[in-house]
C-alpha cells in the first residue's frame, strides 16, 4: 500500500548573510556533520547537515522571522552530558516536561529559532 516511509529533511530559515554563524552553531556547537549541498542550490546560500538518516537544511530567507513553535527535535545520547556541554558553550538550555518518560530541553539557535532536545529511548 502506498505510504510515507520516513522523514528526509527539515528546513530551518536564517537571516541573509548569516551562513558563518549558522555553520559555527550547527556544526561547531551542536556537532552536526555538514554534507555538500547540491550545486544547483548553492547560489541561494545556506548549508546542509546530517544526523542519522535525516538531514537538516539551513537556508536564508529575506523576510526572516525566527520559528518559535515549529522546530526540529534532536534525539540526544547522554542527555545530561550533552546539555552540560551546551551550557559550557553558553547555550541557554531550558528543561521541559518529560514526554513518554523521556527528558526534554529547549534551546535556541543564534537567530532565535526553537530547537528541542529529547533523550534517546532506553533499550
Amino acid at each position: 500500500m502506498p505510504h510515507i516511509a520516513g522523514l528526509d529533511h527539515v528546513q530551518i530559515a536564517i537571516p541573509p548573510g548569516a551562513d558563518a554563524a549558522a555553520r559555527a552553531f550547527y556544526g561547531g556547537v551542536l556537532g552536526l556533520s555538514e554534507i555538500p549541498k547540491p550545486a544547483p542550490l548553492n547560489a541561494s546560500g545556506g548549508m546542509w547537515f546530517v544526523t542519522g538518516a535525516t538531514q537538516l537544511h539551513i537556508g536564508s530567507q529575506a523576510d526572516f522571522v525566527p520559528a518559535k513553535k515549529a522546530h526540529p527535535a534532536f534525539i540526544v545520547e547522554d542527555f545530561e552530558g550533552y546539555c552540560a556541554l551546551l551550557r559550557r558553550q553558553e547555550v541557554a538550555v531550558r528543561e521541559e516536561a518529560q514526554v513518554a518518560g523521556r527528558r526534554r530541553a529547549g534551546i535556541e539557535d543564534p537567530f532565535g529559532n526553537r530547537i528541542e532536545l529529547i533523550a534517546a529511548a532506553q533499550a
